[in-house]
């Protein structure tokens, strides 16, 4: 396992950072965003804390929760233009930093696509680079399901997309940085995660990472040593 020191060193030499994003990137959980805008915001956030807990798999809670929410197209499109994710304070500053130093930026997370797209467009970040869960509507609009093929659906799924990653782009250093457990386990086969709590603590995650961090400016700060 990795010193504190050395997850410091892959976090300068990376040459790929993947970031959740759901109290991570954004401030909000996207699903109990939609579910409260859609009118079933109690029930919904109930399930999310029953699905952090781990007592149920990930496709489960998410097929459970989409089922109550059903969502058309057009309040989808109404949520993002109504209530847009408020981006976590240094987020875009990390991001353009990353960039600069010539490191890919992937945002990888069990939330929607067109969410996370709104999201990756705020922050420079081609929409390639976006690795989510696609709801499905009907040609009126209605909800149909979600890509269940996606590898975000499933539990274990980000660290699917980081070795599909490394296989496809040849990335010898791949940090993930989450607030969840999902994100955790995606090291392996990730090379480091940094826990974040700037906006939520998951003491699962807070007692077991290594390295924890409550505002990205720690981690601005690590990558201007050199």
């Amino acid at each position: 396992m990795a010193s504190l020191m050395e997850m410091k060193e892959i976090l300068r030499s990376a040459d790929a950072v993947c970031f959740d994003v759901d109290s991570t990137v954004i401030r909000e959980e996207g699903i109990d965003e939609l579910a409260k805008f859609c009118g079933v915001g109690d029930a919904v956030a109930e399930m999310t804390r029953r699905a952090m807990g781990g007592t149920v798999t990930f496709k489960a809670a998410l097929t459970a929760r989409l089922g109550l929410i059903r969502p058309s197209y057009e309040q989808v499109q109404k949520l993002i233009s109504d209530n847009p994710p408020q981006l976590t304070p240094g987020i875009r500053e990390l991001v353009s930093r990353l960039h600069q130093r010539g490191v890919q930026v992937f945002l990888v997370s069990g939330g929607f696509q067109s969410i996370v797209e709104h999201v990756a467009l705020q922050l420079n970040i081609p929409t390639a680079n976006v690795f989510a869960n696609r709801l499905k509507f009907y040609f009126n609009g209605e909800y149909a399901g979600f890509d269940e093929t996606q590898p975000t659906a499933e539990s274990g799924g980000k660290g699917k997309v980081i070795a599909h990653l490394k296989e496809q782009f040849h990335f010898k250093k791949v940090v993930m940085i989450g607030d969840g457990a999902t994100d955790m386990e995606a090291c392996p086969p990730g090379d480091c995660f940094i826990g974040f709590g700037g906006n939520v603590v998951r003491n699962q995650v807070k007692e077991k990472a290594k390295w924890y961090i409550t505002h990205f400016d720690e981690l601005l700060k690590e990558l201007e040593e050199r």
